[in-house]
């Protein structure tokens, strides 16, 4: 029998991933040679030599988003609650999950539960895919003897954030979509109609009305001006996703979204709200206050915030109360300080801060009702001024003319 060569992924006895590749006759002799060798296999497939050589393309998107991410975390709490057990449940994920990504990555946990390792363990092996705050919540449920009731908290907490990021997007899209067409509009009007003008009156022998002469400048700049533009947009969109976490554009632009009119309010209800909900949920599954505090400063969404976290997390830590510290800060406001701080002294700290989240998901939810309210009306008449202004500017050579023949 002819051999060939297999590619594999294993994890060797200590959790780590490998990779080679084998010579052999079928993929099963390839699984019993690795077993003997002491590995657990991942993945064993043909390896592809010579002008077969397989080409890959980049793949786009490779994280999961978080409402796939809500699905799995519901579906999973669900089945281990019915009394399913761990194995079966990520059995049937697997099966049904139409993710590629988080379908290779549920295999691996799989993998790893089947040889022994814990949830939280397997879970942590895949941080691409299962953020700290799941990993450490279910650790604490392993631990406690709970780890149905934080599955479930872990669904409700990723719900209520999906919940929360469709609601931004709601109200945000109607205004971006309506100044896009408004920038397209001037443009191609820029570009093809107001050309045509500027040679018509080309033939007048009088002056041009100031708004006409500066608009057939306009014009001319946006001949020049509207490719590099375009270069520079799709450059933005590639490079923009590498540079927008670095530290030196956080530390510029995550004090400007909350300092900004309007919209800045709306960020920092937003990131109290994450804040709120995220350490609540972690202190209601058990997770111990320092480490609830290391990782929900890295899910606030914001350099501010996350730095009077990072305060609040070393001031704990020398035995002072949790609520006292976040007085320094005036991204949190006196109604959450002293919401906590009540909370603490009841020994109920991880209840107010669900009611510190739910108060501030109704006020996330009011506000972009009234900003949508007020948005809409705002940018079609900012629509209709721009491009009635310059169809006035184009006719009023034609105005003049008119009055000169009469």
């Amino acid at each position: 029998m002819s051999t060939a060569t297999f590619a594999y992924k294993v994890r060797d006895r200590d959790g780590k991933l490998r990779s080679g590749s084998l010579q052999a006759a079928t993929e099963t002799q390839v699984a019993t040679k690795l077993k003997a060798m002491g590995y657990s296999p991942l993945s064993i497939t043909a390896a592809n030599t010579g002008l077969q050589r397989e080409v890959k393309l980049p793949s786009i998107g490779k994280k999961v988003k978080l409402k796939e991410l809500a699905v799995f975390s519901r579906q999973f709490a669900t089945m281990i609650n019915s009394g399913l057990s761990l194995l079966r449940a990520l059995t049937i994920l697997v099966e049904q999950t139409d993710n590629k990504k988080l379908q290779q990555a549920l295999s691996e946990v799989r993998t790893d539960v089947e040889t022994g390792s814990s949830l939280s363990g397997a879970l942590a092996r895949q941080p691409a895919f299962f953020p700290p705050l799941m990993v450490n919540m279910t650790k604490a449920g392993e631990v406690g003897g709970f780890l149905d009731l934080v599955l479930m908290q872990i669904a409700a907490n990723y719900e209520a954030e999906v919940k929360l990021r469709g609601k931004i997007k709601a109200a945000m899209t109607y205004p971006a979509v309506v100044f896009v067409m408004a920038i397209v509009a001037v443009i191609g009007m820029l570009i093809f109609i107001v050309p045509v003008f500027a040679g018509l009156f080309a033939g007048f022998d009088a002056q041009l009305p100031a708004p006409t002469r500066f608009l057939v400048f306009l014009s001319g700049v946006a001949k020049w001006a509207a490719p590099l533009g375009l270069v520079a947009l799709i450059a933005l969109v590639f490079t923009w996703p590498k540079i927008k976490n670095t530290p030196r554009v956080r530390n510029t632009l995550d004090p400007l979204k909350l300092k900004a009119p309007v919209f800045g309010p709306l960020a920092q209800k937003v990131a109290l709200s994450r804040f709120a909900r995220n350490l609540g949920t972690m202190m209601q599954s058990g997770v111990p206050i320092l480490q609830s505090l290391d990782i929900v400063a890295d899910t606030t969404g914001n350099v501010v915030l996350e730095r009077a976290i990072r305060d609040v997390q070393n001031s704990v830590r020398q035995g002072e109360a949790l609520a006292k510290p976040l007085e320094n800060h005036w991204v949190f406001p006196p109604m959450v300080v002293q919401m906590m701080s009540v909370g603490e002294d009841t020994g109920a700290l991880d209840t107010m801060l669900h009611k510190i989240s739910e108060f501030y998901d109704q006020e996330v939810e009011a506000t972009t009702e009234a900003l949508t309210a007020l948005i809409e009306p705002l940018m079609i008449a900012f629509l209709g001024a721009v491009i009635g202004s310059m169809i006035v500017a184009l006719y009023m050579p034609i105005f003049s003319l008119m009055n000169v023949i009469k």
